[in-house]
């Protein structure tokens, strides 16, 4: 499955926050969306998804437009930078909701077995986050967008998930921003860099301190 975002463009009131964005993933790649605070990351997954309308967009499947929203299709799970599970809602039930096994998931992290009947707001915000992350990556969808995934993680957490999105790439097409970079660089087959509104194709790494992303020997 190839979907692609294109030529996009989005004002907030006069103000020019898009303008020539293209994006391109598939199957069994992870692709990468970087900028500095403010450039637009966020505003690209959220019209990629089709919950934030662009005064212009091309969104194509397998070659072909999309001819209604990416969430009103079966295809697509997006993780936002907000909490999106309900406050009240057992972790138990959360699991049956996305049809995800709760086995499954205390295999990989088995000190948050104690949880599986408390209510998700009575969790820590980075383990609430965890749980939020692993059900979007574990749910039946052929197309992922993380927002910020390892924002408020542990780091031995953050390398769990990378594994993980390595594993479920491999039948599902992913997209994801994070500030982390070097975690994102980690598990990225393509990085786009956003830039003055813009997406840039990164092909070499050097072109991140090229733009001024990064200091001159970040890498």
């Amino acid at each position: 499955m190839i979907f692609e975002i294109d030529s996009v463009e989005l004002y907030f009131k006069e103000k020019t926050i898009l303008n020539g964005i293209y994006l391109k993933t598939e199957t069994g790649k992870t692709t990468s969306l970087l900028g500095r605070n403010g450039s637009g990351k966020s505003c690209v997954l959220n019209i990629a998804f089709g919950t934030l309308i662009a005064k212009y967009s091309h969104i194509r499947l397998n070659n072909k437009p999309l001819k209604k929203p990416l969430y009103q299709t079966q295809l697509a799970s997006f993780l936002p930078q907000y909490h999106f599970t309900p406050n009240q809602v057992k972790v138990s039930v959360l699991f049956k909701l996305f049809n995800v096994k709760w086995k499954d998931f205390i295999v990989e992290f088995p000190e948050l077995t104690k949880y599986k009947q408390y209510k998700i707001n009575t969790l820590s915000g980075g383990e609430r986050r965890l749980i939020e992350i692993y059900l979007i990556l574990k749910k039946n969808a052929k197309i992922i967008l993380l927002d910020e995934p390892f924002n408020g993680i542990s780091p031995l957490y953050i390398d769990k998930i990378k594994l993980l999105i390595e594993i479920k790439k491999k039948h599902k097409a992913i997209i994801l921003t994070d500030h982390r970079y070097q975690d994102v660089i980690a598990i990225s087959d393509t990085i786009y860099l956003i830039k003055n509104g813009c997406s840039k194709l990164i092909n070499n790494l050097t072109e991140l301190e090229d733009y001024n992303y990064l200091l001159q020997g970040s890498l």
